[in-house]
């Protein structure tokens, strides 16, 4: 499935910053030494990209929802802002150089964006589990991206 959600042109402020930058940190840290947890209210992972520009491994904790066949999703949602975040193109760049730290070890998986029929029933189980993710969506005219992370052999 291909990535191709463009930036909208309307929405919330995208968090970024040095304060992000270190709450990220710090969150991905409590994670991985937690083996899982809740962040924001959901339950989280971190997911580890490859940088689309500098090839360094980047560290990102995001909140996931189990699908229906056993994988898991997130969504590229940047709290309802007009761009996609950074973590998003990484993933359209290196699909297939993902990981997750969850349950107290790391996880190879490929990440997909969902479409069509498929993205909608997801999209259903996320607003679901997470009203707030409804909310987003109504702040931006770009539609939130949902990725599936399936397990590699």
């Amino acid at each position: 499935m291909s990535f191709d959600t463009r930036a909208g042109t309307r929405g919330a402020r995208q968090p970024k910053g040095r304060l992000l930058r270190w709450l990220n940190t710090l969150m991905a840290r409590r994670i991985r030494r937690r083996g899982g947890g809740k962040f924001m209210g959901f339950d989280a992972l971190v997911l580890r990209t490859v940088g689309r520009k500098s090839g360094a491994e980047r560290m990102t904790p995001v909140g996931w929802f189990p699908a229906a066949d056993g994988s898991r999703l997130i969504v590229a949602s940047a709290a309802g802002a007009p761009g996609n975040p950074a973590w998003y193109y990484n993933l359209a760049a290196h699909p297939d150089q993902v990981r997750i730290d969850l349950d107290g070890r790391t996880i190879a998986v490929r990440a997909e964006q969902l479409h069509g029929a498929e993205r909608a029933e997801a999209w259903e189980r996320i607003v679901e589990a997470a009203p707030r993710f409804a909310e987003y969506q109504v702040k931006t005219d770009r539609e939130l991206p949902v990725i599936r992370l399936v397990e590699r052999p």
